[in-house]
């Protein structure tokens, strides 16, 4: 079973900087693509940023040229650099990983984390 373990959230003034780590454990041997998605009160989640196992990437228009997501793959760890923060960006972030496969052969298509909070203040 993967555990998946958020942290990094809080609160910061508008224009602030926040820094987000979601660390995978288990007995995995490789992990696909990893993400953050993030839902405000009352909204659908949404994605915000993808990076691939080869450490490609991808932004929701929202938060391109100011939020970076980087893995270190030995680590299993996805990050998110939250730069540039608007109140708009005050939400739930979620990280979530895909094509997971385990020591033993198994294999998990996505896993949830349980989400940390973001709250920009104006």
């Amino acid at each position: 079973q993967v555990q998946l373990v958020e942290s990094g959230g809080g609160l910061v003034q508008a224009g602030g900087s926040l820094r987000l780590s979601c660390a995978a454990s288990g007995s995995i041997f490789s992990i696909g693509a990893m993400s953050w998605y993030r839902q405000a009160p009352g909204a659908q989640r949404e994605l915000v940023a993808t990076i691939t196992s080869g450490g490609n990437t991808n932004y929701a228009d929202p938060v391109k040229g100011r939020f970076t997501a980087s893995r270190d793959n030995a680590k299993n760890t996805v990050y998110l650099q939250m730069n540039s923060l608007k109140p708009e960006d005050t939400a739930v972030y979620y990280c979530k990983v895909s094509g997971i496969y385990y020591s033993s052969g198994h294999y998990l298509h996505d896993y949830w984390g349980q989400g940390t909070q973001v709250t920009v203040s104006s």
